[in-house]
């Protein structure tokens, strides 16, 4: 797009691997080309991220895909209604636990009896009390024969800060995006128990959000911020060696901050593998799947953070912005397929 000064546009973001499309799209001069300027404003915690994009201090941010629907409804702090603009990657999350756990799993002892043999109550953390690290966390436990709401301590805690609570002894396992689950092995302090890929293959995990208003009523504009984010999405998936470059780009300070080789090992996935880390695969990763939000809503119920009759109320089709979706994907040439729905098929099924 030529000819007219590009509309910045600050999009809050979080210290994690998946932060990647956005930071790409920067650097890339994809946000450009596309007539807008991110402004990537980096944040501490989740709740920082709500907060900032629901009083409008930013336009958009890269968010739990969980927590457009924990806004939407208003559930554990302020209200309004979202829009999933596309979603920017899928798996790439880990539950780590600490060794002497971890090493009793691994002799193939049951989750139950391994917690049982700590003596105490068991306490873990993950990164949103609504948020997608707590799903899996959650449904992992219950899958076990552990019942989260009332077997163990749940504490919530910004995903950098993990590890350290971890090498303290204050939490004895956590659910979080990379790089956090890796420094906790670098330190030889806990070890990934279970890939989130593990337990859905194919998980949605963060997406670029902004709040309905916006999409409704600049929907151009929200059309070329999804384009320049999704053909950042293409480039990160195109060539192994796009990744490499990817991960200088987090390494620095003012973004992540953490080792280039760590945040290379983690970003480095096998294409053909249905777990690994992805950030388009042909245009499947990004549509804002209707069913990816149903789930979410139907694990709103199961613990008990919303009635049936409000999830089933929820605006599934107004938050979920497929044809602006569908348009940007055909601005780049994006395949896009014509189902609204797939197919949900977890570890346990």
């Amino acid at each position: 797009m030529t000819g007219s000064e590009p509309t910045t546009l600050r999009v809050a973001y979080l210290p994690l691997i998946d932060c990647a499309p956005l930071v790409a799209a920067s650097r890339l001069g994809l946000d450009l080309q596309h007539g807008v300027r991110l402004q990537l404003q980096r944040q501490a915690s989740w709740a920082a991220v709500r907060d900032r994009l629901v009083s409008g201090e930013v336009d958009a941010a890269h968010l739990l895909g969980s927590l457009v629907y924990s806004i939407e409804l208003g559930i554990g702090g302020p209200r309004a209604p979202m829009a999933w603009l596309l979603t920017l990657n899928q798996n790439g999350q880990a539950i780590t636990l600490a060794n002497p756990l971890a090493d009793a799993l691994q002799r193939d002892l049951p989750l139950p009896q391994v917690l049982t043999g700590l003596g105490r109550r068991a306490t873990f953390a993950q990164t949103f009390p609504t948020g997608t690290h707590a799903l899996w966390l959650y449904y992992w436990l219950a899958a076990s024969g552990v019942d989260p709401m009332r077997d163990i301590g749940l504490i919530s805690l910004p995903p950098q800060q993990m590890p350290e609570a971890l090498a303290a002894g204050e939490i004895d396992g956590y659910c979080s995006g990379e790089p956090w689950a890796d420094a906790a092995q670098a330190r030889s302090i806990g070890r990934r128990v279970i890939g989130s890929g593990a337990i859905w293959p194919g998980h949605p995990e963060k997406v670029l959000a902004c709040r309905r208003d916006l999409a409704a009523l600049q929907p151009a504009l929200v059309e070329r911020l999804s384009a320049c984010v999704l053909a950042a999405c293409r480039w990160l998936d195109a060539e192994p060696a796009n990744r490499l470059t990817c991960a200088a780009w987090l390494a620095e300070d003012g973004v992540i901050g953490a080792p280039v080789a760590r945040l290379s090992a983690c970003l480095q996935s096998d294409p053909a593998d249905p777990a690994a880390l992805a950030f388009h695969r042909g245009g499947t990763v990004n549509l804002p799947w209707l069913s990816d939000g149903e789930w979410f809503l139907q694990q709103f119920v199961r613990w008990g953070w919303c009635s049936a009759g409000v999830a089933a109320a929820a605006p599934v089709r107004e938050i979920h912005r497929l044809q602006s979706y569908r348009n940007a994907a055909a601005s780049l040439g994006v395949a896009v397929p014509d189902e609204e729905r797939r197919d949900v098929s977890l570890f346990d099924r």
